[in-house]
């Protein structure tokens, strides 16, 4: 009986810890941004909630915009100085997405860069 009991509340401790354990926090990225690039933590992450995060490195003042390829909405991350950073929270769909610079011609002189989300 008392196996019995021990074998209950081991099985009712582990349902009711199996959602912190399946649970995932959101995907990261962060954004490095030089004079004239970004360069990416991951190239790829999973759809649903994200955080984006943008590290100036360079010395000139730059901003993020981000667009979903054949998406209509884009989402920015105002102009941040040198040695600043700032985080963009976004549930993200599949897909392929742009990322650029909107700071001057950054984007033409090279400050862009593409990030999948996968399924």
């Amino acid at each position: 009986m008392r196996f019995l009991a021990v074998l209950l509340l081991s099985v009712a401790a582990l349902a009711a810890a199996t959602p912190l354990f399946g649970a995932r926090g959101p995907s990261r990225v962060q954004v490095t941004a030089f004079e004239f690039e970004y360069r990416l933590s991951r190239l790829s992450v999973r759809q649903g909630p994200a955080l984006i995060e943008l590290v100036n490195y360079g010395e000139d003042d730059h901003d993020l915009a981000l667009q979903r390829v054949g998406g209509t909405r884009s989402w920015t991350l105002a102009k941040i100085l040198p040695g600043s950073r700032a985080t963009l929270s976004i549930r993200l769909r599949p897909g392929r997405y742009r990322l650029w610079c909107a700071v001057g011609g950054h984007r033409l002189r090279g400050m862009r860069a593409t990030l999948v989300v996968r399924r």
